[in-house]
Parts: C-alpha cells; structure tokens; sequence
C-alpha cells in the first residue's frame, strides 16, 4: 500500500510554532515514527506554503500510484475552494487531518472546503490524527 502525506502551509514549523497547541515534535520526527510503526506501508511525504503547489501533488497522486492521500492543509482548510475542487476531481481518496480540535479553536476554523470531499475527518488527537488515518486506510470495507 502507497500513501502520502500532504502538509501545507507552516506545517514545516512543526516543533517550534505554538508548542501548547501543536507540541515539540517536528513532523521529520514524527514521520520517521510513522515509517517505523507503519513499515507495511510505503509512506511519502509532501509539505508547500504554496497553494497551487498543493493542488499540484494532489494532482500528481489523484489517479494512480497511490491508495491514499492524508491532507492537512492547514490555514487553506478554511479558505481554499481549489484545495477542495482539486480533492473533487482526483479518484485517490483522500482524508482530512488537523493536529489540533479545530472546533475548539476560532470560529474561521469551524469551516472546511475539504471535509465535503474526503473519505473522512479525523481531528484533535495531536500527531497521532495521522496514525489513525493511516489506519483508516488499512482497515477493509
């Protein structure tokens, strides 16, 4: 099984931006983690600011080559309609992650343009939202 692991914007400062809400850990850390837990699975890893570049990688894995693609798009989450048009017209499906309860944080955050798309959400659970959407793709229907 091939999933990748899209990250946007400041994702890359992981580990040192608002520990008390993202912790310590950078996300190479954390990715090596997942690597070593998850070693029946060949797990990639993608992180841009860049929006268009974004909508590029999904492009790029939407159609073959992949089982699945984890996405937290950070800040683009609650803005980004082409993040989730772009979602709308892959076939690899994809689940939505955040690190953090974006419930629980500012009203801006209450609102994705990606979860219509995505297999499923998963959020709150720190880095470990990842573990599990890895899970959620090996778990048989």
């Amino acid at each position: 099984m091939k999933i990748i692991i899209i990250n946007g914007p400041n994702l890359n400062l992981l580990g040192k931006r608002e520990p008390e809400v993202y912790g310590k850990t950078t996300f190479e850390e954390y990715f090596a983690t997942l690597q070593f837990k998850f070693k029946e699975v060949q797990l990639e890893y993608y992180q841009s600011n860049i929006e268009g570049e974004i909508i590029n990688k999904l492009h790029d894995c939407g159609f073959e080559g992949y089982e699945g693609i984890i996405l937290n798009a950070g800040a683009y989450t609650h803005t980004s309609i082409g993040i989730g048009d772009a979602i709308k017209g892959i076939t690899t499906p994809v689940v939505e992650v955040h690190i953090s309860n974006t419930f629980g944080r500012e009203e801006f955050r209450h609102t994705s343009y990606i979860s219509p798309a995505a297999k499923g959400v998963i959020l709150g659970f720190g880095l470990k939202s990842y573990d599990l959407a890895i899970q959620s793709f090996l778990i048989k229907d």
